[in-house]
């Protein structure tokens, strides 16, 4: 026994001064390949985040070309907050919008299509019929005004004139609405389109987009209204009195509409309404 205890001393002396000469050999063996050098340093902190500067400041302007540039941006201001004006009252959409308006009333539908769907139609149906215009206002009045060819003065005569073209090529058959602001400001009766200011020619032009607009839904509630009338009298002669007429001669509207191919037949007329 006391025997045992000796050798297991040994032994335990032995591990004990054996254990740091393999650590200190181990440490002295090379790192594996792929792998990375361990260290015991302390990093160190990350740099503070650069936040930019921004200064706005005012001053009194020091030549003549920078109150002009001033003006200039409070013009350019001016006109994107009156974008959406510009586009649903100087463009095609006016009369579109109300068209499309017209045909969901007529088919006696509250939710379908929905108005942001109508509205969206309306609006690319727009950048379609207005393209020509938008691409000349482009050519002869933003990309010169961007290459620094022309100043702003001349950008902005070069993109009226395409926009004043239309307007005027729209109420070329029936001009009493220029006539008739023409006389409620005072002016002479114009013999061409340079003479009628852009100030009434747009009025004018709205004025005439709701005319056309309100024809075309006078023809669009026709048919309609003649099933509804049908609808209604086949009802009252079997003396369904409480049963609503719309809701029986809504789906003949649906079949009538999709037999004719409905929204192609308006896409279309609505565009040569333009041409």
């Amino acid at each position: 026994m006391r025997q045992k205890r000796i050798q297991l001393r040994g032994v335990f002396l032995l591990v004990l001064f054996a254990f740091p000469l393999f650590c200190a050999e181990a440490q002295t063996l090379p790192f594996p390949d792929m792998s990375t050098d361990g260290t015991m340093g302390i990093p160190a902190a990350p740099a503070d985040p650069v936040i930019p500067f921004v200064d706005l400041t005012i001053r009194n302007p020091e030549s003549g070309e920078e109150v002009a540039f001033s003006l200039q941006l409070l013009l350019l201001l001016t006109v994107l907050s009156l974008a959406p004006s510009i586009i649903i009252l100087m463009t095609s959409f006016l009369r579109i919008s109300i068209v499309l308006d017209f045909i969901k009333r007529a088919l006696s539908l509250q939710q379908v299509p929905p108005n942001q769907v109508l509205l969206g139609i309306a609006l690319f149906l727009t950048a379609f019929i207005m393209w020509p215009t938008l691409t000349t206002v482009y050519d002869n009045a933003f990309r010169p005004l961007a290459d620094g060819e022309i100043t702003v003065e001349t950008a902005y005569r070069e993109a009226e004139a395409p926009l004043r073209l239309f307007m005027y090529r729209q109420m070329q058959g029936k001009p009493e609405n220029i006539r008739l602001f023409m006389a409620m400001r005072g002016l002479d009766r114009p013999d061409t389109l340079a003479d009628v200011p852009t100030y009434v020619l747009i009025p004018a032009f709205i004025l005439n987009e709701l005319t056309v607009a309100f024809k075309i839904g006078i023809l669009l509630y026709i048919p309609f209204i003649v099933i509804d009338m049908v609808v209604a009298s086949a009802l009252m002669s079997m003396g369904m009195i409480m049963l609503p007429p719309v809701m029986i001669s809504t789906p003949f509207k649906l079949i009538l509409f999709i037999l004719i191919d409905g929204w192609g037949l308006l896409t279309d007329q609505i565009v040569r309404s333009f041409i």
